[in-house]
């Protein structure tokens, strides 16, 4: 394997490492968990709005941080250093919700907004490493390459999540509840063990100043400034940020929310478990296709084919009364989850500045983050408001009507000729 190839899948396992939280933790037992073990005895719809709230006040502290953070380590040269920062946040907290007893939901509330800030802070450095590991015509490819690995790892260690709780006197185990408590431990231990790899082969890009008589946090803060006037002057940039602040949002309320949604329709959480197992394995071939697919006819047709699909999801969802049918909907979210995420990552690289990569996909993760502050929240309001989860669904359908408008009015070739010029 050559240097190259080297730092590439050593920075894709890094999504490997993490993913393991994405899955077991944020989309699978953390919900289940939260409403039958911490929060037992409470209304689901009140559970359904605590946990809103806990994605929404872990994204905005992000919101907050992400372009200060990404000027940081630009002007430091420092996005490894602050990417296992926040690595090492999210894997602490995540172990120990292995701790937290029956009926302790505000504890394990504030243990898990405190894991999904690390998980979320340490992804701004992470996306910015990629136009560092990639050459400008494999962004797409390696984009995709990164959520595969995701999908996949993220999917084994739920796999054996999922066995240790289904089976737990095989593994010597009591019950079902210290099964789920040990795969906190599982996933903090998988975070870490893959994330060294990424520390160890992919090189840390160059700083972007050269002024060592001011403080870092000084640097970055004249550089943020900057980065707010260039982001205006860059109007393809602006317009792909607008856009996809509106569909991601969508996106990661889905992501989120799903096992929340089938657990008010009445579902087994059993049932839920295994579609997010389907999500995943099926996510996994789905997004290097579609990293196949930006290298051919570029990002933005495959993100408006993923835009549609989630469109007709969210309509459907309202609908769905059968076991077999929210199996379908997993599929139909594995097939374009991960091609969504890959082709606007890889899109967005394509039109900004390469060497302030770090402050932009600052910007980038701050507008993600910020969506995901309305999204749960919007649900969970629109839930209490006509006791009905089927609408709470239903409001998400405009998000990604207005996120695909915006993204027709990005030419890719502008974008890129203004950002060579800055």
């Amino acid at each position: 394997m050559s240097v190259h190839n080297k730092s590439v899948y050593s920075w894709a396992f890094y999504d490997w490492a993490n993913s393991a939280f994405a899955t077991t933790v944020l989309a699978g037992f953390f919900p289940i968990f939260f409403k039958e073990f911490w929060s037992i005895g409470t209304d689901a719809a009140v559970s359904t709005f605590r946990l809103g709230a806990a994605n929404s006040a872990a994204s905005l502290i992000i919101v907050v941080l992400a372009p200060i953070l990404g000027a940081m380590a630009d002007a430091g040269g420092s996005r490894k250093r602050w990417l296992m920062v926040f690595a090492l946040m999210g894997i602490v907290m995540t172990g120990a919700l292995y701790f937290i007893g029956q009926g302790s939901w505000g504890v394990a509330i504030g243990i898990y907004a405190i894991a999904a800030l690390g998980f979320s802070g340490a992804n701004i450095f992470y996306d910015s490493l990629l136009v560092s590991v990639a050459p400008e015509d494999k962004l797409h490819f390696v984009s995709g390459l990164g959520f595969a690995m995701g999908y996949l790892g993220g999917g084994i260690l739920f796999s054996f999540n999922v066995s240790l709780t289904l089976w737990p006197e095989f593994f010597g185990l009591n019950d079902a509840t210290t099964a789920v408590r040990l795969s906190f431990i599982c996933v903090a231990l998988w975070w870490a063990v893959f994330s060294v790899p990424l520390l160890l082969f992919v090189k840390e890009p160059d700083r972007t100043s050269n002024q060592n008589n001011d403080s870092t946090i000084k640097r970055a803060v004249r550089q943020l400034k900057l980065t707010f006037s260039k982001i205006r002057q860059l109007r393809m940039v602006f317009l792909f940020l607008l856009g996809y602040w509106f569909y991601i949002d969508g996106v990661d309320t889905v992501i989120r929310m799903a096992v929340d949604y089938g657990l008010s329709l009445g579902f087994d959480s059993n049932v839920l478990i295994v579609a997010l197992l389907v999500t995943q394995f099926v996510g996994f071939p789905s997004a290097i296709v579609f990293g196949k697919l930006g290298e051919k006819t570029g990002a933005k047709p495959g993100i408006f084919i993923c835009i549609g699909v989630y469109l007709a999801i969210t309509v459907w969802a309202v609908f769905i009364d059968e076991v077999y049918e929210f199996y379908v909907m997993a599929i139909a979210v594995g097939l374009v989850q991960g091609g969504v995420q890959a082709l606007s990552r890889s899109l967005y690289a394509q039109i900004i500045p390469k060497r302030m990569a770090g402050e932009f996909f600052g910007f980038y993760n701050m507008l993600g983050k910020f969506a995901a502050v309305i999204g749960p929240v919007l649900m969970g309001w629109t839930g209490l408001i006509f006791g009905n989860p089927r609408v709470s669904i239903l409001s998400l359908a405009i998000l990604f009507i207005i996120g695909a408008l915006l993204l027709s009015k990005v030419n890719v070739e502008q974008g890129q000729a203004a950002a060579k010029s800055v």
